[in-house]
């Protein structure tokens, strides 16, 4: 059954009270008021919850299409339908184009109006989920967002806020999963295009002959297989923020179409011959050397200082190791959440190890890293380094720098002192981790390592 809340504004009391009878039985909370004046005030006060204002066109204090653009003002996810006795074209041609989803003639809409009511309020309750949508993604990808504090993060964010509210080209230079993308879309967000569409392309993704008309779309008969036109990536994100992903796969014919893009905001469709004009910024990526690259010929020299205009070095994550732990903990919260299990938090060996190692991979490894970890660790007890892959295991153990003969009294104190407790706890395991405050599976680890396994 359908719920949300309408309101109906018509100074007819008895047809008023009608539909709000008739809706109710639909399902819909209804508000009433009549006239506009009483209508726009709980159109305001209950802006956030109106799927749908039912207004007649003939009010005592105003005119319905007229009032049409201070409903939408009041309201702007919230559709509107108009009813009138006497209905005319001029009104309804004005009434669509300022927005009304219907204009119903009084006479003959009572079968009608349920049916359009379900539709407007589920186009209404669409707009509202999209902008809920779009409003927690804007909250996802804002810089103050972004999880680190080591000074090399701190600066690549300072560089990239002050290129935001620009519409220079931006060029994001750093090794394959060190968030590019995240800089890209942190970038739209902080621009005065975050209402519009950010289009991400991976370049590498696309076989080089179709990359081409994906980008630019084509024209009906352009080639075999083209049956209808196509809209490129170029058209979709046409008014917002174009992000190409590994720019440097880009063949040297597409490449020049895009200089001509760069410098003239217009392109050519495969098939067409008239030009088309978008207004985009472009954001690129790369994980190469496009300098040397465009030195020796293999990326064209005048499209890499169109694109090099402000070049952002997004650092790996080996150069960044302060930023691992937050990290850590940020994806593992995230992955106990979407596994429904409680794992409170990291051994400090598991978190020593995963600061030391080299990530090839960068964030996107440690993502996976602390994924599979979550899996394989039991619920309820810190995440273990004996969850962790093989690789972060051929470390060996941390060691602090000059610790030699004072780490192994260290060893030789936690040996004895785990012995004294699985005596005092007669070898109850869960009990003695407990008093510790490590995991089962580390005491077990320790156990053996030591020699205290029986």
């Amino acid at each position: 059954m359908p719920t949300g809340t309408l309101l109906i504004i018509d100074d007819e009391a008895r047809l008023r009270q009608l539909l709000a009878q008739v809706l109710e039985l639909e399902g819909y909370t209804v508000l009433q008021a009549p006239d506009a004046h009483r209508g726009l005030e709980l159109l305001q006060q209950h802006a956030d919850d109106v799927l749908l204002v039912i207004s007649d066109v003939k009010l005592p204090d105003g005119h319905g299409v007229d009032l049409l653009p201070r409903y939408k003002a009041a309201a702007p996810d919230a559709e509107v339908v108009l009813l009138t006795a006497f209905g005319t074209i001029p009104d309804g041609v004005k009434a669509m184009k300022l927005g009304a989803f219907d204009y119903l003639t009084k006479g003959d809409f009572e079968q009608q109006l349920v049916v359009v009511v379900d539709r407007a309020a589920e186009k209404a309750r669409l707009r509202k989920r999209v902008a809920e949508l779009e409003r927690r993604v804007g909250q996802q990808y804002r810089f103050e967002s972004m999880i680190g504090d080591s000074a090399e993060l701190k600066r690549v964010q300072k560089l990239a806020q002050q290129v935001a509210p620009t519409d220079s080209t931006v060029l994001l230079e750093g090794p394959t999963g060190s968030g590019k993308e995240l800089f890209a879309q942190a970038i739209h967000q902080a621009s005065g295009r975050k209402g519009k569409a950010f289009v991400a392309v991976n370049c590498s993704a696309f076989p080089k002959d179709l990359l081409e008309s994906e980008l630019f779309g084509y024209k009906k008969g352009a080639f075999t297989g083209a049956l209808t036109d196509k809209k490129g990536l170029l058209e979709e994100a046409n008014g917002g923020t174009l992000f190409l992903d590994e720019i440097g796969e880009l063949e040297l014919n597409v490449q020049a179409k895009f200089l001509r893009v760069l410098e003239m905001q217009q392109f050519t469709k495969l098939g067409d011959t008239k030009p088309t004009k978008v207004n985009v910024r472009l954001v690129a990526a790369t994980n190469r050397n496009l300098k040397q690259e465009a030195d020796e010929g293999r990326f064209r020299p005048d499209l890499y200082y169109r694109l090099s205009v402000f070049v952002i070095n997004v650092p790996p994550l080996k150069d960044r190791p302060a930023d691992v732990p937050p990290l850590a903990h940020h994806f593992l919260q995230y992955f106990a959440a979407k596994l429904s299990k409680r794992l409170p938090g990291l051994e400090p060996e598991c978190l020593a190890l995963l600061q030391r190692y080299p990530w090839p991979g960068n964030v996107r490894e440690l993502k996976n890293v602390l994924e599979r970890a979550a899996i394989l660790s039991p619920a309820g007890e810190p995440l273990a380094a004996d969850f962790l892959p093989d690789e972060f295991h051929a470390l060996g153990r941390p060691v602090k720098p000059g610790a030699n003969a004072a780490d192994e009294s260290l060893r030789a104190m936690e040996a004895r002192h785990i012995a004294k407790l699985m005596s005092e706890l007669e070898g109850n395991k869960p009990d003695v981790a407990k008093r510790l405050g490590i995991g089962l599976t580390t005491l077990y680890r320790k156990l053996q390592e030591y020699g205290l396994e029986a």
